[in-house]
């Protein structure tokens, strides 16, 4: 056992040994309040102090959520929600001491509506243990808990309701600056790291006022900083909402009263409806701008300077879309239709689709080297439609600024699925928590995982929260990031580092919308890809 006392209290945990080196785990440590009953739709309070030891050797509780349909299958639904005691972190530490070690903070993703801090494919323990870092993963409300737009109905005190999943995320970066010391973290080198929605609720923090000073680095894996809507777009989402829940607006009060499960079951009839219209799991509960703590939208107060001090990497894998493309039924198995569902991909954006089409693969042959089958289109379209080309935007959106920048692209492919998934979405997470011998990993690895790999992918993002360059040994010298040259490190079996991959696709998003790319994702073609 471990025990740690705190400016708030006592926690006791448990010490474990990973590969001969000690790591100390905390888990299910309140950093507010409980969010439920006249609280619900709130923003957080900071958790009260306690008396006596507090038992954290257990999992605690998720937020609110149904059972996702992308969850690998050896996890299972390994915690049970409650909405009372959701509100809590876990932490990895080497030891609970003085050595000021560099702090990362984990957000974990599920398309704002899914996950948890308990995940076994990020348990932090690895990481912590083998690079000498403090690994923190945070809970944080879900879909219409924490992402549903109500001010319109319920008045002052429910501006920033859309809102309240970052808002606690900013709380718990709070409860780190004033209590991580105690478990051996540095407060003043505290870096974010996520995957998906996690990383785009990153680069949604990038341009939010109050993180400021909060944290010093940030690592965006396969994210964006174009994930809202408009107050309209919510306000619409919300109004679907209440249908479902039997209410209309003149008794949107009663939202503040209904069961939880009333709530999720509502949840899922919202997202069963859209379903059939997209290509992966619809993305109805997202942050909104316009909105006391998002004013204006996320990339334009990165490139008006916001969080310009912050050390930024940036990075997706190869095959972001392989999910969508795979995975969901009913999809066509001939390429025409795949090429008819490029050409309804790109019709979102551009007025002839005809047109557009034609010209992304030509773009694609020659990233490829070849001619690309329909397939290989619509996987490639959907990667760069939500997740290369908003990186490519944030990326570029930082010149100039303070901290550095890095970027990256994750291509080894994996052999799970008969190989059809490639560096499929989500598949580098456990190659950076030093987990590819995970159950639940071998379901995106098949099993195999080049373990070389992961220690330098872990040890460069260690090195990265450490001092703001990520470097580890065997891995090539990392360069910045910087237009015109946007070099960028390329995460295979064997690294490298190459100036602008893909860049004629880049060119093609920028080209074809006369515009300097297409900023932010239509409603009409949201959710393709499971997050």
């Amino acid at each position: 056992m471990s025990l740690v006392s705190t400016p708030l209290g006592s926690v006791r945990g448990t010490r474990q040994v990973l590969n001969g080196l000690p790591v100390h785990s905390f888990r299910g440590v309140p950093y507010a309040e409980s969010p439920a009953g006249e609280r619900r739709f709130l923003p957080p309070v900071p958790v009260l102090p306690w008396e006596g030891v507090r038992d954290c050797t257990a999992p605690g509780a998720m937020a609110p959520q149904n059972p996702d349909d992308f969850t690998p299958p050896s996890a299972g639904f390994a915690t049970l929600w409650d909405e009372a005691s959701c509100l809590h972190l876990n932490i990895w530490t080497p030891a609970p001491d003085n050595a000021r070690r560099p702090v990362m903070v984990w957000i974990h993703g599920g398309a704002y509506v899914t996950g948890s801090n308990n995940g076994s494919m990020h348990d932090g323990g690895p990481l912590a243990a083998a690079t000498d870092v403090v690994i923190v993963a945070i809970n944080y409300r879900l879909g219409a808990f924490g992402f549903l737009h109500l001010p319109q109905l319920l008045g002052p005190g429910y501006e920033d309701s859309s809102n309240a999943g970052l808002l606690d995320q900013l709380a718990a970066l709070g409860w780190v600056a004033r209590n991580i010391a105690a478990f051996g973290g540095d407060p003043a080198n505290v870096t974010v790291f996520g995957e998906s929605a996690g990383a785009a609720a990153i680069g949604t923090l990038l341009g939010m006022p109050a993180s400021e000073g909060l944290f010093r680095r940030a690592i965006m894996q396969s994210g964006t900083a174009e994930r809202f809507r408009t107050p309209a777009g919510s306000a619409e989402v919300t109004r679907d909402f209440l249908r479902l829940c039997g209410l209309d607006e003149s008794r949107a009060a009663e939202l503040l009263t209904l069961p939880a499960p009333r709530l999720l079951a509502a949840q899922k009839a919202l997202i069963d409806t859209a379903a059939p219209h997209s290509f992966g799991v619809p993305l109805p509960f997202q942050p909104t701008v316009e909105t006391p703590a998002l004013p204006e939208p996320p990339l334009a107060a990165v490139r008006n300077g916001r969080s310009s001090a912050v050390d930024l990497l940036v990075g997706t894998n190869l095959n972001e879309g392989s999910f969508a493309v795979e995975m969901r039924p009913g999809y066509p198995s001939d390429p025409p239709r795949f090429e008819d569902r490029v050409e309804l991909v790109l019709g979102g954006d551009f007025p002839d689709p005809a047109r557009a089409r034609p010209g992304f693969a030509d773009a694609l042959a020659d990233s490829l080297g070849k001619d690309p089958d329909g397939r290989e289109q619509l996987e490639a379209c959907l990667a760069d439609l939500q997740y290369r080309q908003p990186s490519n935007r944030l990326l570029d959106a930082r010149q100039g600024s303070a901290g550095s920048t890095f970027s990256y692209l994750f291509t080894w492919a994996s052999p799970a699925l008969g190989g059809k998934l490639g560096a499929c979405h989500a598949l580098e997470i456990p190659f950076v928590f030093r987990q590819t011998g995970n159950r639940e990993a071998r379901f995106l690895t098949g099993g195999t995982a080049p373990a070389d790999l992961s220690g330098m992918m872990s040890r460069a993002w260690a090195a990265f929260a450490r001092a703001g360059t990520p470097e580890a040994p065997g891995l090539p010298e990392w360069p910045r990031y910087s237009v015109p040259q946007r070099h960028t490190m390329i995460l295979d079996g064997k690294p490298g580092v190459e100036a602008d991959p893909r860049g004629s696709l880049r060119e093609f998003w920028l080209g074809s919308a006369g515009r300097e790319g297409v900023q932010g994702v239509p409603d009409s073609i949201q959710g393709r890809i499971p997050q």
